[in-house]
């Protein structure tokens, strides 16, 4: 089956997921942003902080 297939089959099952995100010290679901503040929230990388120890 492919991808568009098997949403279809499955579409009664499906629920909406709301993404948070931290701004200035508080969550905020990311569906209430500005088109300009969801196209910055789109292009944020993600990293892993190596662990120096000395």
């Amino acid at each position: 089956m492919n991808h568009n297939k098997i949403l279809e089959a499955n579409k009664s099952k499906r629920t909406k997921c709301i993404v948070y995100t931290r701004v200035m010290g508080y969550h905020r679901p990311v569906e209430s942003f500005n088109i300009g503040k969801k196209g910055e929230h789109q292009e944020r990388k993600f990293f892993t902080e190596k662990n120096y120890a000395i």
